[in-house]
């Protein structure tokens, strides 16, 4: 591999890593609210938690490239902070890559929530555990599943970006270009033997990644 392919691999591995955490940071109370309310406005949330499924990436990061913009509200209240625009950095790709990947961790978290039942939530409360408690040592031990779940399909998914990542970070090496990037670039210039490498490795970490997810997860087990 070039130097240029491994510096495309670290950044995507540094990107992955970053959102996974920040995934499960924002999807787990999202998850447990979805699981949880009777409010009218579930339908409504959840809808718009999964429209990453559904909208062309490129949809997505049209719309935050505006928002992050130098004309959007994000965009405006970053420069007034002094930060700068998030557009073409590695941190706006990050905020864009959480969007992306969200429902991929949101869902198996909130599908896990949802499969806990009152039973033992209501046995916490008779022992006079407060809600945090509750959620913590009773909800969380249970829902683990769907954490290990959410965490490897997020991470995988951030890995596999293309659309949003262009639309967003763009293609500056070492700072915004990831092996998705990397790959397109090598098929522009003909470079087939280098796009081998890095299209097969992607193809062989997917593989190992859904291999491990359905024989080592013991809820995607029963569903086999």
């Amino acid at each position: 591999m070039e130097s240029s392919d491994l510096g495309a691999v670290w950044l995507t591995l540094k990107l992955a890593t970053i959102v996974t955490v920040l995934l499960l940071i924002i999807g787990t109370p999202i998850a447990w609210w979805l699981a949880r309310t009777r409010s009218a406005f579930k339908g409504m949330v959840g809808a718009i938690v999964a429209l990453p499924l559904v909208l062309p990436p490129t949809v997505l990061g049209f719309y935050l490239l505006i928002t992050m913009g130098p004309n959007g509200p994000v965009g405006q209240l970053t420069q007034s902070l002094g930060l700068g625009l998030l557009p073409f950095t590695f941190p706006g790709l990050v905020i864009a890559s959480v969007f992306y990947s969200l429902p991929f961790a949101v869902q198996p978290i909130q599908n896990a929530f949802e499969a806990i039942g009152e039973r033992p939530l209501e046995v916490a409360a008779t022992l006079r555990a407060s809600p945090w408690d509750t959620f913590w040592s009773v909800a969380v031990p249970l829902a683990k599943p769907g954490f290990v779940s959410g965490a490897i399909l997020g991470f995988a998914h951030t890995v596999g970006e293309f659309g949003i990542v262009l639309m967003i970070g763009g293609n500056i090496p070492d700072k915004t270009r990831v092996v998705s990037v990397q790959i397109y670039d090598h098929v522009e210039a003909l470079e087939y033997t280098q796009a081998h490498w890095l299209a097969g490795g992607m193809v062989l970490f997917s593989f190992l990644v859904l291999l491990g997810l359905y024989t080592f997860n013991p809820a995607r087990r029963k569903t086999l």
